[in-house]
């Protein structure tokens, strides 16, 4: 493996408002379905080795829509399991828990930090397995781990990557050796 390209897929109602979504199976609005197609496009018709997707329908529909033909759907790149807080802003949340945090506390009836980070650093051992570049569609905070685990740090270090809809990251080595971020939320 050369390089891993991170695609966020393009923007949702609830992506849009703010909205926790995990498990809830969104269509992409007419915005992101034009977001896709501008990834698409800012790949080139890159070749992938391998395209890993959520099995989300928005993740798939972002694949598709730039042109990426998915070798692989698994549930190990799914948005972050929300529990009780799918649906709903930070805003909310916080209105009845002020101290809360995604990246500290994770979501009752959902999954912990911990939790995600087991579920990306599957995701990254299958890249690493493979011969050539490898793109991985997914959601904004999952990816945020996987770029977190990438350098070495803690899934809640993924708090301090912003990932909007449709960007494009970049995973690879300096030296051929060491894992960096070559590239963030790059806009397309």
């Amino acid at each position: 493996m050369t390089e891993i390209v991170l695609i966020r897929h393009g923007q949702t109602e609830w992506s849009a408002n703010g909205r926790h979504t995990s498990f809830t199976d969104l269509e992409l609005t007419g915005e992101g379905e034009a977001q896709a197609r501008r990834a698409g496009e800012r790949l080139g018709g890159r070749r992938f080795a391998a395209v890993l997707s959520s099995p989300r329908r928005r993740a798939l529909r972002t694949a598709e829509l730039a042109g990426l033909t998915v070798t692989e759907v698994t549930e190990d790149l799914a948005e972050w399991n929300y529990g009780e807080y799918e649906g709903i802003t930070t805003k909310e949340i916080r209105a009845g828990r002020p101290d809360w945090s995604l990246w500290a506390h994770g979501c009752p009836g959902g999954e912990s930090p911990a939790e995600v980070g087991a579920r990306l650093d599957r995701v990254l051992a299958r890249a690493r397995e493979l011969d050539g570049d490898v793109a991985l569609v997914g959601h904004g905070h999952s990816l945020r781990v996987a770029g977190a685990r990438w350098v070495g740090l803690p899934p809640s270090a993924g708090g301090l990557l912003k990932l909007d809809t449709a960007t494009l990251s970049t995973l690879g080595f300096e030296h051929a050796v060491d894992p960096v971020l070559t590239s963030w939320n790059a806009p397309c």
